[in-house]
């Protein structure tokens, strides 16, 4: 069986970006992700070890924010990296990372990239 677990909206602060202001000041950024499992064990046993735990997910995706990338690019590969090393069951995940308010010419609400990966 085939099931999607999503954690969305996981609000930071963080620097990323090319230029020097981007790094000194920072910005808000939102990151959601979609993963493919089976958790249909946690059916009959609701247990968290049956499925994947969203907190770890979170953890990930905070601790790899914070890490300056002038590309959102790069830290939207990094975390699809650890989610590979640390997650046991994904088999596949998509990120995508949202800038809000990116210092571009022009009114613009926000940029995203996304990223699937199969594992």
């Amino acid at each position: 069986m085939t099931n999607l677990i999503e954690v969305n909206g996981i609000n930071v602060y963080a620097h990323h970006g090319c230029m020097d202001e981007e790094e000194k000041i920072g910005g808000h950024y939102t990151v959601d992700v979609l993963l493919k499992t089976d958790f249909s064990a946690s059916f009959k046993t609701d247990d968290l070890r049956d499925t994947v735990d969203y907190v770890a997910i979170n953890k990930i995706v905070k601790e790899e924010m914070a890490i300056r990338s002038k590309l959102i690019e790069h830290v939207g590969f990094r975390i699809l990296q650890r989610f590979r090393k640390e997650v046991i069951g994904i088999q596949e995940a998509t990120i995508k990372v949202i800038k809000l308010s990116p210092p571009i010419d022009g009114n613009v609400h926000n940029v995203a990239i996304s990223i699937h990966e199969v594992f």
